[in-house]
């Protein structure tokens, strides 16, 4: 697991490793580290999901920030980027002298745990608490307000019947002081 720290600490020798190379880089992250960096959700997540350019000098300079760290080799990755929404919207979160670092609105973030939905397995803990959270956050107290905006982002089609399901299930443990 990644602490917000260490997040830091690497985002921080990204930013050298860039300027080394004579270039500037911005990643845009999600997930885990979006719910460690823009919402003070959690304290950790097991990588930096983002996508990020210029593609390959990151991917490059990563490698060398895991070695400096002694991190996983793709702690920073971008296998979300076919999850992503072409409406998608973020904010500068972070600036460092050759990177800058931009975070979901609080309103994507929702959305795109929403089409998620993951259920706890053994490791994790799953999307549940994340969109419990956000829908504190944003003040929202019906699924349909919730899944009004997953539908500015993603074509309602799209949604998977176990993303409405869970909402319904978060909503209601909300309402009857379930879900913390």
């Amino acid at each position: 697991m990644i602490d917000r720290a260490t997040i830091l600490e690497a985002f921080s020798l990204l930013s050298d490793r860039l300027h080394e190379r004579g270039a500037d880089g911005e990643v845009n992250v999600v997930g885990g580290t979006a719910m460690v960096l823009a919402f003070a959700a959690r304290q950790t997540t097991k990588d930096v999901d983002a996508v990020f350019a210029p593609a390959e000098l990151i991917r490059e300079c990563a490698r060398q920030v895991a070695r400096d760290l002694d991190l996983p080799d793709d702690w920073i990755n971008d296998a979300v980027k076919g999850y992503l929404s072409a409406r998608g919207e973020f904010e500068p979160k972070l600036t460092f002298p050759h990177l800058r670092v931009l975070t979901p609105t609080a309103e994507y973030m929702l959305a795109m745990k929403v089409m998620a939905a993951r259920t706890a397995i053994e490791a994790g803990a799953g999307d549940k608490s994340d969109i419990a959270f956000l829908i504190r956050l944003i003040g929202l107290s019906t699924a349909e307000s919730v899944m009004a905006i997953v539908g500015r982002f993603y074509d309602p089609s799209l949604v998977a019947p176990r993303s409405l399901y869970l909402v319904e299930e978060v909503v209601a443990d909300l309402r009857d002081g379930k879900q913390q």
